[in-house]
């Protein structure tokens, strides 16, 4: 048995060029990602924005506040028995609006209520001092 490799002429389809549909539908195939693909991709992303959010991090308690070192002091008053915080308001400052006094006076003494006790001590911010 001998193998000659004789000149045959190419019949049936594969001897047509491609033309037309066949060829778009080649040119124009989608990209599919897989589910490890999108492993990969969600990972690729997340790995420097985790970077980023650590940095941020660790680096967010590095800054010095200007002024730090100098004493404040603050004139404190005591509350009398039977006042409000509405009443000392109103006597430190009877000029400004008592309840813009009263939350100067909670943010500063760090208070969640504006219920006082006789003879508690409060700080009194430094514009209604005397």
């Amino acid at each position: 048995m001998s193998f000659t490799s004789a000149a045959r002429p190419v019949t049936g389809t594969a001897a047509r060029p491609v033309t037309g549909t066949a060829a778009g539908t080649a040119a124009s195939s989608r990209l599919r990602l897989t589910r490890r693909g999108r492993l990969v991709i969600t990972t690729l992303v997340a790995i420097p924005l985790a970077i980023g959010v650590g940095m941020i991090a660790l680096n967010g308690g590095g800054a010095i506040a200007s002024g730090a070192g100098q004493a404040t002091t603050f004139e404190h008053v005591q509350v009398q028995n039977g006042q409000s915080l509405w009443q000392l308001a109103a006597s430190i400052a009877p000029d400004a609006d008592p309840r813009d006094v009263i939350s100067d006076i909670l943010h500063l003494n760090q208070l969640d209520s504006a219920d006082v006790h006789p003879g508690q001590k409060l700080a009194v911010p430094a514009e209604y001092s005397r």
